[in-house]
């Protein structure tokens, strides 16, 4: 039977009224109550499918191409065998604190690269310990222009406690550390440019480096005032979707004031500048 069905929802249904559907239903045939064991477990399967993003997505696709193995879940009975009966996608097991059926644990992980590392990419090594025990090692593809708080989905390579399971997946999350020169925004990559005052002033030129080391000629326009923003297009991080790509370099000018002479001083004065 169709799952749509078997929790009486139309296929538009979204996920609150699917839910709220199970709560009803199973109230009405827990065994507990006097509810038939298979009709029972026949909506705990259509949930356990439908309360699920992407279990519900694969099951909706053309033909029907989601298959669930009937026998991949095993309820054990628990103090009660009200417990029994209450799987891992079910709205009641946070109320009444029961344990989840047997199932292969999510892993997931957190790890720091450099700014460097998210400019050209990284290739990473990791020894895991995973929930069964087994020590793993994993080989994870950083990719360029990768973002703070990308997360890596390495599928099939979580737990692996139970093996008549499919396994679980590995998420890792990428946390980016900030630089001691360079601040990330987008793709773009904003630093301080120290220009001196004359420079500012008559105009001038200023070299500076980016963060792959490419040193770059800019020219700085006569009367550019303090806190103005000179854009380099072509120098900053490459895009995390199409990585030949790459945004800009935004130099931030610093107008530098040396040290005067009471010499250079008067000269100024005399200079009348407005």
């Amino acid at each position: 039977m169709d799952y749509y069905d078997i929790l009486g929802v139309n296929r538009s249904a979204n996920a609150d009224e699917i839910k709220q559907a199970y709560r009803r239903l199973a109230k009405q045939h827990h065994p507990d109550k006097g509810g038939d064991t298979k009709k029972f477990q026949e909506i705990q399967s259509a949930y356990d499918v439908l309360g699920d993003e992407s279990k519900r997505s694969e099951y909706d696709r053309p033909k029907n191409s989601f298959h669930q193995n009937p026998g991949g879940f095993h309820f054990h009975a628990g103090p009660s065998g009200f417990e029994a009966f209450f799987g891992q996608n079910s709205p009641f097991g946070d109320i009444f604190g029961f344990h989840r059926p047997p199932s292969n644990q999510t892993v997931q992980m957190q790890t720091s690269i450099s700014l460097e590392d998210a400019f050209y990419g990284k290739e990473l090594l990791a020894s895991v310990t995973l929930p069964s025990g087994r020590e793993q090692t994993v080989n994870i593809s950083v990719p360029k222009g990768i973002h703070e708080g990308t997360t890596l989905k390495l599928t099939g390579m979580g737990d692996d406690s139970h093996p008549g399971l499919p396994r679980g997946d590995m998420l890792l999350s990428i946390h980016i550390q900030d630089h001691a020169i360079f601040k990330r925004q987008g793709d773009d990559l904003i630093c301080e440019c120290p220009v001196n005052c004359v420079d500012a002033m008559i105009g001038g030129t200023v070299t500076v480096t980016s963060i792959d080391g490419k040193r770059i000629d800019v020219n700085v326009p006569p009367e550019t005032q303090h806190d103005t923003v000179l854009v380099v297009s072509g120098y900053g991080m490459p895009n995390f979707n199409h990585p030949v790509h790459r945004g800009r370099l935004l130099l931030k000018i610093k107008v530098k004031i040396p040290k005067l002479t009471n010499d250079q001083k008067n000269l100024l004065r005399n200079l009348n500048i407005q």
